[in-house]
């Protein structure tokens, strides 16, 4: 068994402990802020996005940036100002110039890292992973930053929705896999909303963990153009259509399967906050993933190698 597949098997328990890692004094530095800011590279980019929706609309402005751009066009900071920067490993080159920068302007500085990763504000939310295909730490750090959005008092869900995860978690990583089989050519990933970022994270899963040719779209964004070129040797995964107040999943899950494409549904059931709900919708492709790899004899637990691991690259933007 792959260290993946382990890990997902695991997720369930370690959200049990998550629920109890202490966040009061990080909560105490967001509640002071006027201002936050979410930052992070690829899988804790999509944990930014989300973790700014729960924050907002509320008492603060909370807006998510990656770590490049936010190192890039650097917002002038104050004491006003709280940045969340989220980095499994405290290695990733643009995350640490952007809590340098953060903690030199005089903000409230809080990290979501890794256990033992020696950055002195940061809630350390999960044990290293062992596969570079990210999953637990990604859940994690959602559940960080779902408990301090509850603890300075912003709306949206409650501690009885946080305590359902663990189960929700532990029954999608049981659930058949959604897909038999890879298609031949693309899988393409819809959603709506928080789904939009889910769509996006599961297509870099696939990618990462099966070497699956995968794409992952804002409903709206797959209409206009972006699905001209898709046809019988792809597939389309669409991501929770009854959380889409409109109907466009629905409807274009029918036009791609007018156009021969394999249509499938990815869903959790009602209850959770939409926001919330991405958590166990995210595990359901996490399995895929894991389920595909093993398919094609693809490792999901080295997926960085040749050109992609140089050290310059990986080095820049550091500071």
């Amino acid at each position: 068994m792959t260290a993946l597949a382990e890990t997902i098997a695991a997720q369930a328990d370690l959200l049990e402990s998550v629920l109890s890692v202490a966040v009061d004094d990080a909560a105490e530095r967001i509640g002071r802020s006027n201002r936050l800011w979410l930052v992070g590279t690829g899988t804790s980019q999509h944990a930014a996005e989300l973790g700014a929706s729960m924050f907002g609309p509320g008492k603060r402005d909370a807006r998510w940036r990656s770590s490049a751009a936010f190192c890039g066009d650097p917002p002038a900071l104050t004491a006003d100002d709280a940045v969340v920067v989220i980095s499994h490993t405290t290695e990733t080159a643009f995350a640490r110039r952007a809590r340098a920068y953060a903690i030199e302007s005089g903000a409230a500085v809080v990290s979501i890292t890794a256990q033992g990763r020696g950055w002195p504000e940061a809630i350390e939310a999960a044990p290293l992973e062992r596969a570079e295909t990210y999953t637990a730490s990604y859940l994690a750090a959602l559940v960080v930053l779902a408990r301090l959005s509850v603890a300075v008092g912003e709306p949206g869900f409650d501690d009885r929705q946080l305590s359902e995860l663990p189960g929700r978690v532990r029954e999608a990583a049981r659930a058949p896999a959604v897909l038999d089989a890879a298609p031949e050519r693309l899988l393409v990933l819809a959603g709506v909303g928080p789904a939009s970022v889910t769509a996006r994270e599961g297509a870099l899963k696939l990618r990462e963990g099966a070497q699956l040719p995968a794409e992952g779209y804002e409903a709206e964004y797959l209409l206009h153009g972006t699905a001209v070129p898709l046809g019988p040797r792809d597939a389309l995964l669409a991501i929770q259509p009854s959380a889409d107040p409109f109907g466009l999943l629905d409807l274009l899950s029918e036009a791609a399967a007018s156009e021969g494409l394999d249509v499938r549904t990815v869903s959790e059931a009602d209850g959770l906050h939409p926001v919330l709900a991405q958590i166990p919708l995210t595990v359901r492709l996490q399995k895929l993933a894991s389920d595909l790899a093993d398919a094609r004899g693809t490792d999901p637990d080295k997926v960085i190698r040749g050109g992609w691991a140089g050290d310059r690259l990986w080095q820049a933007g550091a500071p």
